[in-house]
């Protein structure tokens, strides 16, 4: 019998192809799209400051997305990266003597004390989630909804009602000062990205977070120890919201209860949008940065041509779904294709 009607060697290099690389190029089609979109749509959308600006914009959701991407590299979720920011950004605040607003021990601390203490506050988010994902065993998608109000209930605990203005001096400079025209909440953006690259693409740990993200019964078999893999994942995630939370009251001015509320799908935007599998095991930190400026890109181009703020959120979530479409129908394309080997 002729297989005429069978797929030609050519066909299937395509398909796998477009299969392996669709999360890939359909985020840079878009930030590309965008870009020229708003170009065209406001003349000064395409300067060097409002870039600057674009880059500020996004970088304290950068350093929270960072931590996002070791997790759901692992085909995990953390709910809780917003409301552990804003807890820890109040957290840092209490520490910090103010007139109408005192510390735990009513005493003035050194600045880098008060940092220390409030880290040692995000890692024990850390510690508390992933204890329960991989001690108790709840998934990581209840336990983090428990974090999150936990989170919560941590932030309406210290501000009572009450606004703080005034932090660290290390924190301050770090989230709202700048060098030579860039803002150091960028230059600290940067430094978690490559650090974080750096680490998924150059060490045994990061090999381990994408072999447990791809198949975590063969990452078994192989000796990683996948608990500890997941366990690290959650507390690089709280360490990222944490340091993310300092420097986001710095940026604002200001600590308050529900101040990082829409960080939680800017994050998970910025991590999906890029390409990273929600199934775990493919994309990075490369994927991030793209869906960063995607975001950074959109929510800045609409502001440039005046669009009605309501208009605005119903965009942004057609542009997540659109996402989501890309990358569950990547992973079927994949599954489904034809090998190749």
């Amino acid at each position: 019998m002729d297989n005429a009607d069978a797929p030609r060697p050519a066909d299937r290099g395509a398909r796998a192809f477009l299969a392996d690389q669709l999360r890939n190029i359909a985020p840079v089609f878009t930030l590309l799209v965008l870009a020229l979109f708003f170009s065209f749509a406001s003349p000064t959308f395409l300067t060097v400051a409002n870039g600057m600006n674009i880059l500020s914009q996004v970088s304290i959701t950068g350093i929270i997305a960072v931590g996002l991407t070791f997790v759901i590299l692992t085909a995990e979720i953390d709910l809780s990266v917003a409301a552990v920011a804003n807890a820890i950004g109040i957290l840092v605040a209490y520490f910090t003597l103010q007139p109408d607003y005192v510390n735990l021990a009513n005493i003035p601390l050194n600045g880098v004390i008060a940092v220390v203490l409030t880290l040692l506050g995000a890692f024990a988010f850390g510690c508390l989630t992933a204890f329960g994902v991989t001690r108790i065993g709840i998934p990581s998608f209840i336990m983090t909804l428990a974090v999150m109000q936990i989170a919560n209930g941590v932030s309406a605990l210290l501000v009572r009602g009450q606004i703080a203005y005034s932090f660290p001096d290390v924190v301050t400079y770090l989230g709202s000062g700048s060098i030579f025209g860039v803002r150091w909440s960028i230059i600290v953006c940067v430094f978690f990205l490559c650090a974080a690259h750096f680490v998924l693409t150059y060490t045994r740990f990061g090999r381990y977070v994408y072999m447990v993200g791809g198949n975590r019964e063969a990452a078994e078999y192989s000796g990683v120890n996948v608990k500890a893999i997941i366990a690290a994942v959650m507390i690089i995630s709280a360490m990222c919201s944490g340091i993310a939370g300092m420097l986001g009251v710095a940026y604002y001015g200001s600590a308050q209860q529900n101040q990082f509320d829409t960080y939680l799908l800017d994050a998970i935007a910025a991590v999906v949008v890029g390409g990273t599998s929600l199934f775990g095991g493919r994309g990075g930190i490369g994927n991030t940065i793209v869906g960063l400026l995607v975001l950074g890109v959109l929510n800045n181009g609409l502001d440039h041509i005046q669009i009605d703020s309501f208009l605005k959120i119903l965009i942004r979530g057609l542009i997540l779904l659109l996402a989501l479409i890309v990358n569950v129908y990547a992973q079927v394309l994949r599954e489904s294709g034809p090998r190749t080997d």
